[in-house]
């Protein structure tokens, strides 16, 4: 379907504007002496109307060969051939309507004046000069149709290409998170298996209140991973779960300090963001103190952007430990794939602390459109 057919409003209108042309004409016709007004207007307005679809089919001319599959020399022939053909075509059906129209006003009695064009059974005088000019007039008007239909295929292949690449980035970005995500999981069970051994030998009611706390860590884990974002009040509920294991491990060693306001709570988030910064403030943080220490996570919202912080003690004389910061930079990765430039999220040491902060857009990244720039970090 053209796009003038694929509406009756645009259909309306193109055949309005062609109707127009054809007054024009019959205008023009009357002013050169080939005819009268009556017979002027019954030969122009139906060989306007004809032209228009004539024109109209340049759609298909433009669809027959792809924008870019072709050379500019290929579309020079290509278009000049057809507006010849389309031209002289128009030109046969002038002639056979300016016979044909003036038997149909002859058998209405339609009484010509002597010497007209009508007199001698045609509706307007049509000289080989003036078919000259119809042909030239009808390939003009083909071609400058082949032209704008161009231009709107081209734009339609623009259109369809730049569809296919965002379906593509869109695969691409959730085939990226699925990959840091199956490299995230794995981490979180292991190091709590470890914790589970650790125990059991040692406490086994511990161990089983552990077991507890772990299983229901894993069912939420279960049910906030297949969201592609999550209430910050979930994370935070999962966090709980989890540094509810870690404190029967750990014991009176491992305190914590949550504070998250009442907006920053209903901030949404992507699933398994804090959980691996607060098990990593613990196993890389309090693990090395004899004495422990306290975890502290804090949330609030401040104009568009939602500020979480966990800071967290640790020994400066501990010996480095492999693995450390893997956690981290998987969360750098899902922040940069989910936002862009739109989150940030640093760490620094100073002494025996440890801080990190992460600043999000409080809305999500697809009603967070407009780019916002990021606070400047202190």
């Amino acid at each position: 379907m053209t796009p003038i057919t694929s509406s009756a409003r645009h259909l309306l209108i193109y055949l309005a504007l062609w109707l127009l042309a054809g007054l024009g004409l019959a205008d023009a016709m009357v002013h050169a002496a080939l005819g009268a007004w009556l017979t002027a207007s019954v030969f122009a307005l139906p060989m306007a109307i004809c032209l228009g679809f004539v024109a109209a089919s340049a759609y298909y001319v433009g669809r027959s060969v792809a924008v870019g599959a072709r050379s500019h020399w290929q579309t020079a022939a290509l278009f000049g051939a057809a507006s010849a053909l389309a031209g002289a075509l128009w030109c046969v059906l002038c002639q056979a309507w300016n016979a044909v129209g003036a038997s149909v006003l002859a058998s209405m009695d339609a009484q010509p004046s002597p010497g007209t064009p009508f007199a001698q059974g045609q509706l307007v005088a049509l000289p080989s000069g003036v078919q000259l000019i119809l042909w030239l007039a009808g390939s003009g008007l083909y071609l400058i149709s082949l032209l704008i239909h161009d231009v709107w295929l081209s734009a339609e292949q623009l259109r369809a290409a730049q569809a296919l690449e965002a379906q593509a980035r869109l695969q691409a970005r959730d085939a990226h998170l699925q990959v840091l995500r199956t490299q995230i999981n794995p981490h979180f069970l292991f190091n709590s298996l470890n914790s589970i051994s650790a125990l059991t030998t040692q406490n086994a009611a511990a161990a089983r209140t552990m077991t507890l706390e772990l299983a229901a860590f894993f069912r939420l884990t279960l049910a906030l991973g297949e969201q592609e974002h999550i209430a910050l009040a979930a994370e935070i509920a999962l966090c709980e779960h989890f540094l509810a294991v870690e404190k029967i491990r750990f014991g009176d060693k491992l305190r914590t300090d949550i504070d998250v306001s009442e907006a920053a709570r209903a901030a949404r988030i992507p699933p398994m963001l804090l959980q691996p910064c607060v098990e990593n403030a613990v196993k890389h943080g309090l693990h090395h103190l004899v004495d422990g220490g306290c975890i502290t996570l804090r949330a609030f919202v401040q104009g568009p952007w939602l500020y979480i912080t966990i800071d967290n003690p640790l020994d400066p004389d501990a010996p480095a430990r492999s693995g450390t910061g893997t956690g981290l930079v998987n969360i750098r990765r899902r922040l940069a794939t989910l936002y862009g430039e739109q989150a940030r999220i640093q760490w620094t040491q100073h002494a025996a602390r440890f801080s990190l902060e992460i600043v999000l857009p409080v809305a999500l990244p697809a009603a967070a459109s407009a780019a916002l720039p990021l606070p400047i970090a202190p």
